[in-house]
């Protein structure tokens, strides 16, 4: 993992040169663990936007360095302009974003253009509190402190996309979930295990099941080798419209009505 982080980092500092601030590694690396289907999650943190050649330099780079399964770890890479988040403003605009289930979209164009992305409220404040300096300086000088109710904003905008997926991702969709409600009621973003962990025995008798396979499947196996049993594939739907209702409560909904507030799925 070492190794693999330090060509990471050799990459963005060649790509990006002098308008690299700072480089940090956050999420499960340095919160909970990597599990066998973690990601590597690093965020940079530049003075200016990347120009397209930059873009397709750094976009080509990675596709080489970061493995869809069976070698190198997946990496996750979010590159901010610092005057895009400090001041602090909502929604939050991502520079560029890669990740390997961006690939196929890479391979078409790898010139990704910035995009506004609520979810950099979450991310940033994770990093900021327990983030690893690879480059610069410590996080909590370089990165905004984001308010509590636009971290729970960006969470509760995930919900609809989570939902989804429940069918043909289904258990980075069942952990998300329990991470989008605990985050919401206990203010506190923690790994997805340690969420899940969190939101088993708060949970109905019926709907357990559901997250604890998929808790397990986190902890023991990559994405490839992800197997659900049929009868719990199945219940999957009715544990999602359960977790969906639990956070808009949890936002301040009512519990009754709350679910129907959020954006339909597409069937």
């Amino acid at each position: 993992m070492d190794d693999q982080i330090s060509r990471v980092r050799r990459l963005v500092e060649s790509v990006l040169g002098p308008a690299l601030r700072a480089l940090y590694l956050h999420g499960s690396a340095v919160a909970g663990g990597l599990r066998p289907a973690s990601d590597l999650d690093l965020l940079a943190v530049t003075d200016r936007s990347l120009d397209g050649e930059q873009r397709e330099r750094l976009v080509t780079g990675l596709l080489e360095l970061s493995g869809p399964g069976g070698g190198p770890r997946p990496v996750e890479l979010l590159v901010v302009v610092r005057g895009d988040v400090v001041p602090w403003r909502y929604p939050p605009r991502a520079d560029l974003l890669f990740g390997e289930w961006l690939r196929p979209a890479l391979l078409r164009d790898p010139r990704p253009r910035p995009a506004d992305m609520p979810d950099l409220a979450v991310l940033l404040t994770g990093a900021r509190s327990a983030g690893r300096v690879l480059a610069g300086p410590p996080p909590d000088r370089e990165l905004p402190a984001v308010p509590a109710g636009d971290v729970a904003r960006a969470t509760v905008a995930a919900v609809p996309e989570l939902l989804a997926e429940v069918a043909d991702d289904t258990r980075n969709a069942v952990l998300t979930l329990a991470r989008v409600w605990t985050t919401l009621a206990t203010g506190e973003i923690r790994s997805k295990d340690a969420a899940a962990r969190w939101a088993l025995p708060r949970l109905p008798a019926a709907r357990r099941p559901v997250l604890a396979h998929a808790l397990r499947l986190y902890r023991e196996s990559d994405y490839a080798a992800e197997w659900w049993p049929a009868g719990l594939r199945q219940q999957a739907p009715e544990y999602a419209a359960h977790l969906a209702a639990r956070i808009a409560a949890a936002a301040g909904r009512d519990a009754a009505g709350g679910a129907a507030e959020l954006p339909r799925p597409p069937r």
